[in-house]
């Protein structure tokens, strides 16, 4: 295994990392917390966190057997070179446990809150099973050979198509909508920055290795942050130019026409 050529790229690639770590772990935040207020998730698509939720599962999955499995890595490293660093961080396993914890803390709310007519549609459904299937069948592929490598690309490849497909239902409900009230942008802010972060973090590992192997060795991680960052602009040009949420000012109150008298009523003396 390969080791860092320089101390300075080593510490600006665990700055970046982690601070990819915390932004992206915070962006879950803002709104289960305006969630909690509302305590409703009207204008919240529950398709997108549904599809969420496996996205982020099989990104677990990945990142754990990539970083812990030594069979994993020995497979890695036959296939890319024994020069070569794995493409996965703490970081990396530390975000997608919390963001599988989150993600679930949103469906909770889904559950328990107020979210008007809408339900997770039957798309989403047959998808999220067809895609558990699908792995399922893949696991029992690989499992004669042990060709785990294999395997972990295919959750890989899972999160990447989930990422694509997931923005969508909320992108279409903003626009259908078109309001994103309910839809929380400090979530897309934090989220923006985190992948911008995740990028950085790669140029820096690629930089110090002379080495472009990460980022197509990691297809996913790259794929991930390029959607992620795509939607994320998409997202914020609704909220601030199309959508601007203007703040209601209440009504003053009308006064009346004909204003009543506060005074007492004289009463007339007998002569």
């Amino acid at each position: 295994m390969a080791s860092w050529n320089s101390t300075p790229l080593e510490i600006l690639y665990q700055i970046l990392g982690w601070t990819a770590f915390v932004s992206w772990s915070v962006s879950f935040y803002p709104q289960v917390i305006l969630n909690f207020r509302r305590k409703s998730v009207v204008g919240l698509n529950f398709d997108f966190v549904m599809l969420n939720l496996t996205k982020h599962s099989s990104y677990l999955i990945y990142n754990t057997a990539l970083y812990f499995s030594a069979a994993v890595q020995r497979q890695y490293f036959e296939k890319y070179g024994f020069g070569q660093m794995i493409p996965v961080a703490a970081n990396d396993v530390a975000f997608s446990i919390h963001a599988v914890l989150l993600t679930a803390v949103t469906l909770f709310q889904i559950i328990i809150y107020e979210g008007g007519s809408q339900k997770i549609s039957k798309v989403s459904i047959a998808i999220v099973s067809a895609v558990w299937l699908g792995a399922a069948v893949c696991f029992f592929i690989a499992l004669p050979s042990h060709r785990w490598l294999w395997l972990i690309s295919v959750f890989n490849t899972i999160q990447v198509f989930m990422t694509v497909i997931k923005y969508i239902p909320q992108a279409c409900m903003n626009f259908v909508r078109k309001s994103t009230d309910g839809f929380s942008i400090g979530n897309i802010l934090l989220d923006f920055l985190g992948g911008c972060a995740n990028y950085g973090q790669m140029a820096v590992q690629s930089i110090d290795q002379n080495s472009w192997v990460n980022f197509y060795g990691n297809i996913g991680k790259t794929l991930l942050s390029l959607v992620s960052i795509s939607f994320d602009l998409l997202f914020m040009f609704q909220h601030f130019v199309l959508y601007r949420s203007t703040v209601k000012q209440p009504s003053p109150e009308k006064e009346p026409l004909v204003k009543a008298s506060t005074a007492q009523p004289q009463q007339c003396s007998n002569v």
